[in-house]
């Protein structure tokens, strides 16, 4: 039976967004129309997607009374995002709101005046999303999950002293997910490790992507990467059968089976970029609103994974975890 401990000391610092205070809204008698593409469908992304309902909900905007919602996932295609993309252009709706990098990238470039919010992009600016995280440049900002790599690093080398050779398995072609590994680069020295990757361009090629880390590395990381961890699973089994402990980017992998995360829920990254929606939809200006980034960091862990793959995990560390799975 599987056990979640109530919330106790978070393991990393607040991280404070930088935002402006949410304007009143108050849900105007004429339906406005949102459109949520999404690149593909996984816990994280999916909790996102619900966290933009709530908080359209909280600010008066309820689907079936006075908004129209239209959602479509690309399944995974950066080129079904793009016919997605075309195709809410000619729905004309007030809002746009690209769930992860390639959506948020294939709906930037069709979507002209039409105000566009994402969610769950990395790095904004690097994927030209934006021209600052303080001033957009078009109708476009919204949230940013970058990941604190330098806690993650920190955390393995807590859980696993002795370990040297870190798998990195991501997806080259996600912008996201090449400035993750660029910046695990940076850091990984100074915390004593070397950066081994393998990269799955498809979910299907995610279980030979793990295998291929076999024999070579101490320890799995997952960043982040929308395509390897819509196929978590297939990772995890190599972790249990070989005994190579597995880390991800994201809290939600830790209840599907990762041992450790360091990181934030995605349903509270969604409450944050629906609020942002609803500014938009009462009158703010796009172009105004700086990119927020995650407000709060917090630890979990899930000790039967982390026994199934041959790691104790230390007590100060199972003391500090915000969330436990037994």
């Amino acid at each position: 039976m599987r056990l979640i401990a109530p919330i106790a000391a978070a393991l990393g610092l607040a991280v404070t967004a930088t935002t402006l205070p949410l304007d009143p809204v108050h849900a105007a008698d004429q339906t406005r129309h949102v459109a949520i593409t999404q690149i593909v469908e996984h816990p994280a992304l999916d909790a996102a997607r619900q966290g933009i309902q709530d908080a359209l909900s909280e600010d008066g905007w309820v689907v079936g009374d006075n908004l129209e919602w239209t959602y479509e996932s690309a399944q995974g295609s950066v080129s079904t995002a793009s016919q997605i993309a075309k195709k809410f252009v000619g729905l004309a709706p007030d809002v746009i709101v690209a769930i992860a990098t390639p959506s948020a990238q294939t709906a930037a470039a069709v979507a002209g005046s039409i105000p566009v919010v994402f969610s769950a992009v990395t790095d904004p600016v690097g994927a030209k999303l934006v021209r600052s995280m303080e001033e957009p440049g078009g109708p476009i900002t919204g949230t940013s999950d970058m990941l604190p790599l330098d806690r993650h690093l920190a955390m393995i080398r807590s859980i696993m002293p002795g370990a040297k050779r870190l798998g990195v398995m991501y997806n080259s072609g996600e912008a996201n997910s090449v400035t993750l590994v660029a910046r695990l680069k940076e850091l990984a020295g100074a915390a004593g490790f070397t950066i081994v990757e393998s990269t799955a361009p498809r979910s299907s090629d995610v279980l030979d992507a793990a295998r291929f880390l076999v024999g070579k590395v101490d320890a799995i990381y997952v960043p982040t990467d929308n395509t390897v961890i819509s196929s978590l699973e297939a990772v995890l089994k190599v972790g249990i059968d070989n005994k190579i402990p597995v880390f991800t980017g994201d809290t939600a992998s830790v209840e599907r089976g990762s041992v450790a995360a360091v990181g934030f829920d995605y349903h509270d990254l969604g409450l944050q970029t629906g609020h942002i929606v609803s500014r938009i939809l009462a009158g703010t200006d796009p172009r105004t609103i700086p990119v927020e980034t995650v407000q709060k960091n917090d630890l979990y862990i899930n000790l039967g994974m982390a026994e199934r793959m041959g790691l104790t995990l230390p007590e100060d560390m199972i003391k500090n975890a915000a969330v436990v799975i037994r």
